[in-house]
């Protein structure tokens, strides 16, 4: 039996075309953070493990987060204008005293909104909790109950998903483990610097002494009341091993047809 104070950590390679971590969106413009959320990643494994919106979190926000960035990407904005197409003004968020939405006033006839995503990107995200959480969190990501997304719903991850789990603190879990971005950026990184074998890479952890606050660590999924706590985090970098010498110990897709190997991914 496994001893209930042995952790584990579960490294996720969260990469694809588009991905975006909103913490702190408005209706009409709906931002992303540079890299994943811890709401981001709770919400990722609870629909893998077919949680529904209504269940508790407090053993997945529990978890230790850290999140490495192997390509940061770019910034994309997708703009988008809202019209009646019965030429009707659009309804006001303000509501009448019997529950419909009033018009807008002055009328108003367009609406524009804004979505913005990361393109290109690449994180190597380690949860680190109890073994046995772990382990079934493992088994879930690989036989996920309900489609994940990289942040959004519209952003599919491409493969691997799941590297597996890694003994020893989180920490040294991410620094250990070879660069994850694409064959293309690494092969251009390789001949510019001369094939060397480390990387410095920007990586972020759950820290309570850490002298950054976020406010993404989920209470509830609920609709109608989402709700966040925060948390403290701890900024720096890891020296990790580029990989540039391929692994044969290391399969790049060990789950078998990855629908964005063409794309380098």
């Amino acid at each position: 039996m496994t001893p209930p104070d042995r952790s584990s950590v579960l490294l996720l390679r969260l990469a694809g075309p588009l991905q975006s971590w909103g913490d702190r969106s408005t209706f009409n413009r709906r931002e992303t953070r540079p890299e994943p959320t811890k709401s981001g990643v709770v919400g990722l494994l609870a629909a893998a493990a077919g949680r529904s919106r209504y269940a508790p979190l407090d053993d997945l926000a529990g978890l230790s987060l850290g999140i490495r960035v192997d390509q940061p990407g770019s910034i994309l904005r997708d703009y988008h204008t809202v019209s009646d197409y019965r030429g009707q003004p659009l309804l006001s968020a303000a509501m009448t005293a019997k529950g419909q939405q009033k018009p807008t006033s002055p009328a108003k006839h367009t609406h524009i909104t804004q979505r913005f995503y990361l393109q290109d990107a690449i994180f190597l995200a380690g949860v680190e909790g109890p073994a046995d959480l772990i382990t079934t969190l493992e088994h879930a990501v690989r036989h996920p109950a309900f489609p994940l997304a990289l942040g959004r719903r519209s952003c599919t991850p491409a493969q691997p998903l799941a590297l597996g789990q890694r003994t020893g603190p989180l920490e040294e879990a991410l620094r250990t483990e070879p660069w994850q971005a694409a064959q293309a950026v690494r092969r251009r990184w390789g001949r510019e610097n001369g094939g060397a074998e480390h990387i410095d890479l920007s990586a972020t952890f759950d820290d309570p002494a850490g002298d950054d606050i976020r406010d993404d660590v989920p209470v509830s999924f609920a609709p109608g009341c989402r709700s966040f706590t925060t948390r403290r985090t701890r900024h720096t970098y890891l020296q990790a091993p580029t990989g540039l010498t391929p692994d044969p110990g290391r399969p790049r897709n060990p789950g078998g047809h990855d629908p964005f190997a063409l794309l380098g991914w």
